[in-house]
């Protein structure tokens, strides 16, 4: 999802990490209670909140439970964004007849990822075209 963030016109950036635990400094290795995420930083008055929502709903599936490490979450900073991803889950629920498993929570302490987690896909496929 990173590099496909980061191609969407007004993103500024788009950083892999862990978010939504107690405990702190949580790494890929020892994630504890936190949940891989990513945050996304954006202009908004170029792209809406709810257009990087509707982009996340493209990339991903949750309609499976998962354990916190890889369970589906959006994390919200402010009153307006609760209500926008309120509706979200909303939307994705009424689009099918299976059940969506996904978390709303206010943002906690963000901690960036590894730096092998950073740009991954991009480092898989420059990997693979030169051979290694």
């Amino acid at each position: 999802p990173q590099r496909d963030f980061r191609r969407l016109r007004g993103v500024e950036d788009c950083i892999v990490g862990y978010c939504g635990g107690q405990k702190k400094n949580p790494t890929y290795r020892n994630i504890m209670d936190s949940t891989e995420s990513y945050i996304v930083e954006f202009n908004p008055s170029i792209i809406s909140y709810e257009e990087i929502l509707d982009k996340w709903a493209d990339m991903h599936a949750p309609y499976y439970p998962s354990k916190t490490q890889y369970r589906s979450a959006i994390f919200y900073s402010c009153k307006k964004q609760l209500e926008v991803a309120l509706k979200k889950v909303q939307e994705l629920s009424k689009n099918g007849n299976r059940k969506v498993y996904i978390d709303v929570e206010p943002v906690t302490t963000f901690y960036r990822g590894e730096e092998y987690h950073q740009d991954f896909l991009d480092k898989q496929t420059s990997a693979y075209s030169s051979g290694l």
